[in-house]
């Protein structure tokens, strides 16, 4: 089941995107919290964890400061997958799931047209086994939603083919998957 979980949180890692893509305005606190995010991956392996714990707070921190900042859900949502792909098989890994659930839902609540989180609840969804909530078919309508608002967003091309070869259709992989 660890196993399980560290796919479909290296899913997210990806879908994740970098800040600089199209995404709708966010607190200063916000912004700062998912670049932090996206710097991660270029730290050294030692200083990971302690920097995800870092910036989870920090952006749990934005979320309490304005509940109403889409963005600050979406850096919670960042750095829990970082840490569900740097886990190990454990309870927390449900815990985690759940809580970045809720927070990807929040965010499409209050941004129901952010790129970025319909990529990333489009990945998990692909990703995330029936048992647990996976959804193939609503997962591709997100990815299609999601390069409605970005056409050139690899990432989504990538997961978008995906999911349409797990529905039988025969699609080659977009350049740069």
């Amino acid at each position: 089941m660890g196993h399980v979980f560290r796919y479909i949180a290296l899913a997210l890692v990806v879908a994740v995107p970098p800040a600089a893509w199209a995404a709708p305005a966010g607190s200063p606190a916000s912004i700062a919290a998912l670049k932090q995010c996206d710097a991660i991956d270029a730290m050294a392996e030692s200083d990971r964890d302690v920097a995800i714990e870092r910036g989870l707070t920090a952006a749990e921190a934005a979320v309490d400061a304005n509940a109403a900042d889409g963005r600050a859900h979406f850096a919670v949502v960042c750095y829990l997958g970082k840490r569900m792909g740097r886990a190990g098989i454990s309870f927390r890994q449900i815990s985690d799931l759940r809580h970045l659930r809720r927070e990807l839902d929040v965010t499409l609540t209050l941004a129901p047209d952010d790129a970025d989180a319909l990529l990333a609840k489009g990945a998990l969804l692909l990703r995330l086994p029936r048992l647990l909530g996976g959804d193939p078919g609503e997962a591709e309508t997100l990815l299609r939603r999601a390069l409605a608002f970005e056409p050139d967003n690899t990432a989504a091309r990538c997961f978008l083919a995906e999911a349409e070869r797990s529905r039988g259709v025969s699609v080659a992989p977009p350049a740069g998957c």
